[in-house]
């Protein structure tokens, strides 16, 4: 996987519209666009089915697409795995890698001693996955592939940032 670049860099944090109004007042990054309560038809946290309801604002830095991610329900996920649920700590959390087939890559990780932290699809079939790459990386690694619905979404968020001419820098949307 040395050849693929880094698609997304995403920070764990308490409030994904704070977080991305302090980001783009630091660097000038976005607009922002945020979804909330990103509807999951599955999520399977270390081999537990769990309910992860997370919100998450997304927009362009430079050449890479900027994300902040807040869960919305207690309990175990791949983000309390980093950051322990009350402890008022938040920071990155992953980098994400476009990969031709999210199983296959789990699979190479896991011949490498690396566990699946999560693999969730969404109610349209979208697959993506955390390899815990914290031991090594410091980080999770999210994983997912190229379909047209998320590299248009890319398109999408990096047209966004070139075209955008100052106003209020957060948009709600959807993902269901």
């Amino acid at each position: 996987m040395a050849h693929l670049p880094i698609r997304q860099v995403a920070y764990f944090c308490a409030d994904v519209r704070e977080a991305a109004r302090a980001h783009h007042e630091a660097f000038g990054s976005g607009p922002f666009f945020v979804a909330d309560n990103i509807p999951l038809a599955r999520a399977v946290h270390r081999g537990v089915e769990r309910t992860v309801d997370h919100s998450s604002a997304y927009g362009q830095w430079g050449e890479v697409m900027v994300e902040f991610v807040q869960q919305n329900n207690p309990g175990p996920s791949p983000f309390h795995d980093m950051y322990p649920e009350g402890s008022g700590r938040w920071g990155l959390h992953h980098v994400a890698l476009f990969v031709d087939d999210v199983d296959a890559a789990l699979a190479r990780f896991a011949a490498r001693s690396v566990e699946t932290a999560l693999r969730a699809e969404m109610n349209d079939g979208f697959v993506f996955a955390f390899a815990d790459t914290t031991a090594t990386l410091g980080h999770m690694t999210e994983l997912y592939a190229p379909v047209p619905t998320l590299t248009g979404f890319y398109d999408f968020v990096s047209r966004a940032a070139k075209d955008y001419a100052g106003g209020e820098i957060i948009k709600t949307i959807s993902l269901s």
